[in-house]
């Protein structure tokens, strides 16, 4: 590279020393760096570092004069001399870089943050001063730079000052125009990165624990989750304990949240001495962050199994139930924990949180006071909960149920009296599904009461077409089943009885079944309207008798027309080859329909399954009874045959 004296030149070229000849740096067939292990020496001989300097010193002297120009205007011997003062007094820390990568000329600034003199900094490589070659993308952008190809490069780096104290550094690099060189510029910004690492602490830290919030969990978690371990000689697995206070609402809402936060803060750091005793992964430890409210996450990298995150949780447990001293106030509270550990590879942050809180809400609904285990059976039976919690509503309307009858027979004559109406529920990814499957979803999101509706008009319509088509034989009634939670959401009054207009079925053919819970628990509305429907003429049956409160005193308060008495009654009745019956069921179940009969009630026997049951139970004078021994719940059609069907015909 070569260069004249002549002509008013860039700013660069009033500050890099200007000769006839140039002396080059390194040799020509190594002039350009080639690598971060292989590149050019950055010392030069001490022969060229005086060439250079005295070189220097020539162009100062040798500078030709400047043509004469117009009275007020610069010479380009004063434009070289403003641009030089300007660059030997500006603030921000530069330097000209020939395109050898060798520093041609540097200011006081540049040698001010680096701890040296302008003058020790000619000649050296820019790379080595502000370690470019550390990374090999930015090794590659630099060397760019210097050939040309690239017009620019901006990148941060952390400088080791002489004095022993590190620095943050904005490095820019451009070219200087019209000449091959290129401008270094450095400018510090440690005080802006302290100030941004403040700002992200505060960012990432909870308030009132000082714990890492979630911001900061999620982000560690994700971390952790995008390379297996296993690669840097972790385990390649995961775990969290996610815990939850109980009756923390309880503590703020009689001692008030400045209260509430010393019991977070207190639980943050029995949570925090607990993990730290047992962390022991690569990275020294066990996170620790507060998500929310009362919950907080023990997240545990590089994991070496269940047992270990058993055995944390149960010191968590075991740490929070210690009792708490806050400024007089001695509390004690417990924690529920949800633990969940696997294998990394697959997992995601946020199928793992939802493992979590799945896992978080067991121990909740299990008692509380407890941690448990993440368990992917259950947890299917879950999944498939919610899914048909989701379809539920929607199915009524898609015309998905149906209903099948069994029918109730009585023990004397055998002929059948009423069916009972069960539903069932076509579904279309699990087939036909039971009660059991979907009745407490139901319940539990309050869309049992258009199901209901649906069932009880189904079955009025049914029973009034069975009256119709066998006009000779006794009209058989209808028993639907019925849940509190329909008396107390709807008007099953108003319902019942414009169903029963509108099919033309009489009151005395509907029977409505509700549990013994139930109904022995009604008061106010739900017993007001036991009570009108009675009065209506429909029959009231408590279903499953024997299970629950038997509060036999308030039995004769209520508008009950018949007990069924549960099947776990009639199942002590069964004969056994070699085996005799127990006369304790017999006497219990004989009691119970003395009863019954005394207060003026019926009563039907579920489960029958043998002959033996049925004349046990006619022996004791049961009036109806239900079960496989009769019939299976079957199809409409099937109840029709039977209506017509001589008695014997029925038991099979």
């Amino acid at each position: 590279m070569s260069g004249t004296s002549e002509g008013t030149g860039s700013a660069a070229d009033s500050i890099r020393p200007a000769t006839t000849e140039r002396h080059p740096a390194v040799p020509a067939a190594s002039a350009a760096p080639s690598g971060p292990s292989g590149r050019t020496t950055a010392v030069r001989s001490a022969t060229a570092r005086t060439t250079t300097v005295q070189a220097t010193a020539e162009r100062a002297t040798t500078v030709p004069a400047a043509p004469d120009r117009p009275t007020g205007r610069p010479t380009a011997e004063a434009e070289r001399r403003d641009f030089r003062a300007a660059f030997n007094a500006a603030h921000l820390a530069m330097a000209v870089v020939d395109r050898d990568g060798f520093v041609v000329a540097a200011n006081a600034a540049l040698a001010g943050l680096l701890g040296s003199e302008p003058h020790a900094l000619d000649g050296q490589s820019a790379a080595d001063l502000v370690d470019l070659a550390a990374e090999p993308r930015t090794w590659q952008a630099y060397r760019e730079v210097l050939r040309g190809r690239q017009a620019r490069l901006r990148c941060t780096r952390r400088l080791k000052h002489p004095d022993g104290h590190s620095l943050w550094t904005e490095v820019t690099l451009g070219p200087v125009p019209g000449t091959g060189d290129v401008l270094l510029s450095v400018a510090d910004i440690s005080d802006r990165r302290d100030l941004q690492a403040r700002l992200r602490h505060l960012q990432m830290h909870d308030p009132v624990t000082r714990l890492p919030n979630r911001a900061l969990f999620f982000e560690r978690l994700s971390a952790a989750l995008e390379t297996p371990s296993y690669e840097k000689g972790g385990t390649g697995r995961i775990g969290l304990c996610y815990l939850d206070l109980d009756g923390f609402k309880a503590v703020n809402d009689t001692l008030g949240h400045r209260v509430g936060d010393r019991l977070l803060t207190a639980v943050a750091a029995r949570l925090t001495q607990c993990a730290d005793q047992s962390g022991y992964g690569r990275t020294g430890g066990h996170l620790v962050a507060r998500l929310g409210g009362d919950e907080f996450a023990l997240l545990v990298e590089d994991s070496t199994g269940t047992e270990q995150l058993a055995d944390l949780a149960r010191s968590v447990l075991a740490a929070v139930q210690e009792p708490f001293d806050l400024a007089g106030q001695r509390l004690s509270v417990s924690a529920s924990i949800g633990v969940v550990e696997r294998v990394t590879a697959g997992t995601s942050a946020t199928a793992l949180m939802q493992a979590a809180d799945t896992t978080l809400y067991w121990a909740k609904e299990d008692g509380k006071a407890r941690w448990t285990l993440f368990d992917p059976e259950r947890n299917a039976h879950r999944m498939t909960r919610q899914a048909l919690s989701s379809t539920l509503r929607p199915a009524v309307e898609r015309d998905e149920f149906m209903l099948e009858y069994q029918p109730l027979v009585d023990l004397e004559s055998g002929v059948v009296r009423g069916v009972e109406a069960l539903v069932r529920w076509n579904h279309p990814q699990f087939g036909t599904l039971t009660p059991n499957r979907f009745i407490g979803i139901a319940e539990e999101d309050g869309s049992i009461v258009q199901l209901g509706q649906w069932v009880l008009r189904t079955a009025c319509r049914q029973a009034r077409r069975w009256q119709i088509e066998h006009p000779s034989d006794a009209p058989v009634f209808v028993s639907v089943n019925v849940a509190v939670r329909q008396v107390w959401d709807s008007d099953l009054v108003g319902d019942v009885a414009e169903i029963l207009a509108e099919t033309g079925l009489a009151p005395q053919l509907l029977q409505l079944e509700l549990t013994e819970s139930a109904v022995m628990g009604s008061a106010g509305r739900p017993l007001q309207a036991l009570q009108a429907l009675s009065d209506m003429g429909v029959r009231i049956a408590i279903d499953d008798f024997g299970t629950g409160y038997s509060n036999l005193a308030y039995l004769s308060r209520l508008p009950v027309s018949v007990l069924k008495l549960d099947g776990s009654f009639v199942r002590g009745f069964r004969y056994e080859e070699g085996s005799h019956p127990n006369p304790a069921d017999e006497t219990i179940v004989e009691a119970l329909v003395q009863l019954a009969h005394r207060l003026g009630l019926t009563v039907t026997a579920e489960c029958v399954e043998t002959a033996g049951q049925a004349a046990r139970l006619r022996r004791v004078g049961c009036d109806t009874g239900q079960g496989w021994l009769y019939s299976r719940a079957v199809a409409p059609e099937r109840i029709a045959e039977m209506i017509s069907a001589r008695p014997e015909n029925l038991a099979r």
